[in-house]
């Protein structure tokens, strides 16, 4: 397939930018990312698994690392949509050079984003996660020796509806009248059918759960991935271990809360040779003894993390709430946020970002 040539050259422009480079944060940070990956890994995977569209006619596909690097900028920067990208990138000197695109060239349109963000399969994102988290542990950081793991509530981006309409919809949807919209044409848009409801502390809740794991040590996001939201989450703890093992090192320790306490995942991890830090609760036979209790009171000191690392995508990125209707797309860009957070993070600890 051949792609459209972003050829960047050094210009008058770029000279005028040079003097005054280390007044522009968002610059040196773009500037040392950019010092601090090799993006060829990426590039190659995007290559061999994205497959644009195959229309004969208009212009060529834009490279597909370059609309890669596009969506990373959306979550280092709060742009909320793919039209306010698009403008972003048109306004900023910084994105550009990020992009290596000269000023004189206009952004990707913002159905560009879109299309490129669907047309992505999901094993080349977990092949391209791994690869970005083994390029943080070339450079001497730990990422898997602890564990934590944890779920949380997302809202569905759609406007609940009963368990029974919900069966209804999903039955119509499955049959040929159901995938077509009312002038006869292949929908395009619909309503979310992934999501069902739970209860949690009382209160009904409609939408997914995501199933995260963040490495205590340095705090990387290790593995994510959606679920609808009646799924229990203690029987998820092995796939989301086994989806956190990017690199030949050992997972030490796994760290849960009460919620994933019980035989089976305790038998998980004691076949796979991996500490057991998963909080123990009261059984019908028997409390917790002082001894547990204080064991418990450390784990938590640990497993806080996942935590924190919801609490700033709620804050930063709506992470509370599903952007789209299907659970695969929604995990795209889950993961987009995730590949945004390790590299951000990557570089401050590393001391390549701007203080």
């Amino acid at each position: 397939m051949a792609y459209k040539k972003i050829e960047y050259g050094f210009s008058f422009a770029d000279i005028a930018i040079q003097a005054y480079a280390d007044k522009n944060r968002n610059l040196l940070f773009l500037r040392e990312i950019e010092r601090s990956i090799d993006w060829q890994p990426v590039h190659d995977l995007l290559i061999e698994h994205y497959e644009p569209g195959k229309s004969k006619t208009g212009e060529k596909a834009y490279p597909p690392l370059l609309l890669f690097k596009c969506l990373l900028l959306q979550k280092w920067f709060r742009i909320k949509s793919n039209p306010e990208l698009e403008s972003q990138i048109n306004d900023r000197i910084s994105f550009k050079s990020f992009l290596q695109m000269p000023l004189d060239q206009p952004s990707p349109d913002h159905s560009t984003f879109s299309r490129f963000r669907g047309r992505l399969p999901k094993n080349a994102i977990i092949k391209i996660n791994s690869a970005l988290l083994k390029q943080l542990h070339q450079h001497g950081l730990s990422i898997n020796k602890g564990v934590a793991v944890d779920a949380r509530l997302v809202k569905s981006v759609s406007h609940p509806v009963s368990q029974e309409e919900l069966k209804k919809l999903i039955q119509k949807a499955e049959t040929p009248e159901g995938k077509l919209d009312r002038n006869g044409n292949k929908k395009k848009y619909s309503r979310d059918l992934d999501s069902n409801w739970t209860v949690k502390n009382d209160k009904p809740h409609f939408g997914l759960k995501e199933h995260s794991a963040v490495d205590t040590k340095n705090g990387f996001f290790l593995s994510t991935y959606l679920t609808p939201s009646s799924q229990n989450d203690s029987i998820h703890l092995p796939m989301v271990i086994i989806s956190s093992m990017h690199t030949k090192d050992k997972i030490q320790k796994v760290y849960a809360d009460k919620g994933y306490a019980g035989a089976p995942n305790r038998g998980f991890l004691a076949l796979n040779k991996i500490k057991d830090g998963i909080m123990r609760k009261d059984s019908k036979t028997a409390k917790l003894t002082e001894t547990e209790i204080e064991r418990n009171k450390a784990i938590s000191k640990l497993r806080y993390i996942v935590e924190q690392y919801f609490g700033i995508s709620h804050l930063h990125d709506n992470g509370e709430r599903a952007r789209f209707p299907k659970i695969l797309k929604n995990t795209i860009d889950i993961m987009f946020r995730q590949f945004a957070f390790n590299l951000k993070k990557g570089a401050k600890i590393l001391n390549v970002t701007p203080v």
